[in-house]
């Protein structure tokens, strides 16, 4: 007989009982810990009696809004002596809410922010004086949508006097068919009417992965003194548009605008993270130009038709002119687009600017600093910039900073744009990754850290030799950025991290000289090991599969590492940072080169003891997540649980549903793969895709495995990982759980979604490796 008041059996969620409960709490706090570690995006800086003024953009995600919350920080900074600088903090961060973007001024005097609209609201434009919102404008839906912030299309740029402003925006969306209930209604209108509806009208085809609703960025202006806004003509529509910058205004001459062109004659693959989508510099008469005024009604004036400024060059972005407006420099990426890999090593080219009258497009296009195919030992590997500041000069007028990647490191390196030389400014004996964050005069204010450091900030200060040499001391400064919880600086404190190079295994004849060099891969683990027994190890592997794991701070992994985990975060050939030979050695031989790759890093660890055979895991996303699949299929016995985040598994599924199907060509059938493109896959390309693919071995598995999907995920489609885990459940004797995120995209990196999915990545390991 039940005793009176007697309890029911207390429910869990889904999936958990009472002791997975409590590693769910357990984790949680201290994930959150790691997830409230504030993000360095930008900085700025500006000149001032007695030293600079310095503003530090920064995020922290909100988990309760899904969003991230962005504040600003300004500091004084004032430089004692070579040796001596102080930074002087404002008391609190100021929250920058629904601010979209903040640009200042050449002058430092005025600062720009961007609020982009919500629905059909307008955009808001600010400007910003020293002490209050000067002028406030707002830009109606009819005449343009959001302006663009994605660090890619995105480009916003002052004139010189600070009287115009060029920037990238969403064009107009066409009119739509309008109906009522007495069928189509002629003589549209844009306003929304009882008794009607607007139709769907043509579909327009958009830009690919986190672009959705994205599709044509154009070109506008906007007067600062009255808030009139035009869009640049003679555009057509074959071009999207972005990365503008202002030609240098010379007297009497009309002035021009540089910006870069994608053209989408047939069809727009999706282009973030694709390197490989052709684009070219073009100049184009601006309007609101004094010269414009004068010579109305002149052919000169009506001649609006941007001029092509890279006709040789397969590739140009990030223009930037020199500070006596002479050259114009930029960037190309023109052996991805040759080669079809979707990224590779950059190349930086200038051109001659200091012409009378307006560019041409049979301009002498100079290399600077050429592809790298094959560096010697401890040299530069080449160019791999994904950005570039909008003044990135030393007061010399021809010393270029940039970050640049450096084998598993990120570095800063300085660039002689007459000579072409080449210097590593960043320490050279430091294993961590440097990016640049702003120029202070000939300064440098940069954020540095590792797998168990947070970022911090340095100031790095150039000191001339009596030689044509010149040398670089780096400052600590001390941050209120950079603290975090006294439980994180006690985990971390008890890590450390090492960079391996990895021997190649079985190298054949036909392999380049780049292709049998040693790969690298960062080692974290504990200070200490007691008994000879070790952590348990877990496998990370980047996507790409031609990107890079950096020896940067990630708050996930230091979570990960926290709970007591080695990490072996292995750059396998076919990553950037050692070379194009070694790039170019990956398609058409994935699936194995970069299998065998990670198979031989984790057998090297565990010949040197670093890890238990035993207690081996396996983490990746994208082509991580195509490498995860594969490696417990090709080695069913190496690994007691996987996690595969929005995997490629059977890339004939793929190839018919992803924004970059040729992708799936370029992988697969590497040079071939070009040529071998088309919309309507052949049965033998299918085959050749399948037998490519994870799902050739899901038969083998054995491997208890957690798949994170992002419902929304254009560039690997859901359809993909899911058909995988169904085929594992289906064959039984398999874990096999799927968490899916329905607003997300690839990258899962909405604060919630983010902070589920390691949470769970941090249970699921504990529960079949510990």
């Amino acid at each position: 007989m039940d005793s009176v008041g007697a309890s029911s059996p207390k429910e869990f969620p889904l999936g958990l009982d009472a002791s997975l409960e409590e590693e769910y709490s357990s984790q949680s706090s201290l994930l959150q810990d790691f997830t409230s570690i504030p993000t360095i995006d930008k900085a700025w800086t500006f000149t001032s009696d007695g030293g600079s003024q310095g503003m530090f953009s920064m995020s922290q995600p909100n988990l309760l809004a899904n969003k991230k919350r962005r504040y600003i920080l300004p500091c004084h900074i004032s430089k004692e002596s070579t040796n001596a600088v102080s930074f002087q903090w404002a008391a609190f961060p100021i929250e920058m809410s629904n601010v979209s973007m903040m640009i200042p001024s050449p002058s430092g005097s005025k600062l720009l922010v961007v609020r982009n609209p919500e629905n059909d609201s307008p955009t808001k434009f600010e400007i910003w004086g020293p002490s209050l919102v000067e002028k406030e404008f707002y830009v109606p839906a009819s005449a343009h949508g959001s302006v663009y912030s994605d660090g890619w299309f995105e480009g916003i740029s002052w004139n010189s006097d600070e009287t115009l402003i060029a920037y990238v925006a969403e064009e107009p969306a066409p009119s739509k068919p309008t109906f009522t209930t007495f069928g189509y209604k002629k003589d549209n209108s844009t306003d929304k009417e009882c008794g009607s509806w607007k139709g769907q009208g043509d579909w327009e085809e958009e830009w690919g992965e986190t672009y959705a609703g994205k599709r044509q960025p154009a070109l506008f202006i906007i007067d600062v003194n009255s808030g009139v806004v035009r869009p640049v003509e003679g555009i057509g529509k074959s071009l999207s548009v972005g990365q503008v910058v202002w030609a240098p205004s010379r007297e009497g001459l009309e002035q021009y605008l540089v910006f870069v062109g994608w053209p989408s004659d047939n069809r727009k693959l999706g282009i973030k993270y694709c390197y490989n989508r052709p684009c070219a510099l073009y100049a184009v008469k601006a309007p609101f130009s004094k010269v414009e005024v004068h010579q109305s009604g002149t052919n000169a004036a009506n001649d609006v038709s941007p001029i092509k400024l890279t006709q040789s060059i397969s590739s140009a972005f990030f223009p930037r002119f020199s500070p006596d407006g002479k050259l114009l420099i930029f960037l190309s990426a023109r052996s991805s687009v040759d080669s079809w890999a979707h990224s590779a090593t950059d190349s930086l080219h200038k051109i001659d600017w200091s012409f009378s009258g307006k560019p041409t497009p049979d301009v002498t296009i100079v290399d600077v600093v050429p592809i790298v195919m094959c560096p010697e030992d401890g040299c530069f590997p080449g160019l791999y910039c994904f950005s570039v500041l909008s003044r990135p000069w030393l007061s010399d007028g021809y010393t270029m900073i940039l970050s640049s990647i450096w084998g598993s490191t990120q570095v800063i390196i300085s660039v002689n744009v007459i000579s072409g030389n080449i210097s590593r400014i960043s320490p050279g004996d430091s294993s961590f990754s440097w990016n640049m964050l702003a120029l202070d005069g000939d300064n440098i204010i940069a954020v540095c850290s590792s797998p168990v450091d947070v970022p911090a900030i340095k100031y790095g200060s150039l000191a001339r030799k009596a030689s044509v040499e010149t040398s670089w001391s780096w400052l600590d400064i001390s941050s209120p950025i950079s603290r975090c919880s006294e439980k994180v600086t006690s985990l971390l404190s008890s890590r450390q991290f090492s960079i391996m190079r990895i021997p190649v295994r079985d190298i054949s004849e036909n392999l380049t000289k780049g292709a049998s060099k040693p790969y690298e891969a960062i080692f974290v683990s504990s200070k200490t090991q007691s008994c000879n027994v070790c952590d348990p190890l877990i496998v990370v592997l980047h996507g790409g599969p031609h990107s890079v794991s950096l020896s940067s701070f990630s708050k996930s992994l230091a979570f990960l590492s926290s709970l007591g985990y080695s990490l072996l975060i292995v750059n396998y050939r076919g990553s950037l940072g050692f070379g194009e030979e070694a790039v170019q050695s990956l398609p058409g031989k994935i699936g194995s080169q970069d299998v065998n790759d990670v198979l031989a890093a984790i057998d090297h660890v565990i010949e040197k003891g670093l890890a238990d055979p035993s207690k081996i895991s396996v983490l990746g996303g994208s082509h991580g997540g195509f490498l995860t699949t594969h490696l417990i299929g090709q080695a069913p016995d190496k690994f007691a649980a996987a996690v595969a985040r929005n995997p490629v598994c059977n890339l004939a599924l793929m190839v018919g549903t992803s924004d970059i199907p040729d992708w799936c060509y370029a992988e697969t059938f590497g040079e071939e793969g070009k040529t071998n493109f088309t919309e309507a896959t052949s049965s033998e390309h299918l085959d050749a895709f399948y037998r490519k693919s994870p799902i050739l071995h899901v038969s083998k598995v054995r491997t208890p495995t957690l798949f994170l999907l992002g419902a929304k995920d254009l560039r690997v489609p859901m359809s993909t990982g899911l058909q995988y885990a169904r085929a594992l459940k289906e064959k039984g004797g398999v874990e096999v759980k799927v968490i899916m995120f329905p607003e997300d995209t690839h990258a899962l990196d909405r604060p919630q979604s983010d902070f589920e999915s390691f949470l769970n990545i941090g249970v699921w390991f504990k529960k079949y490796c510990k």
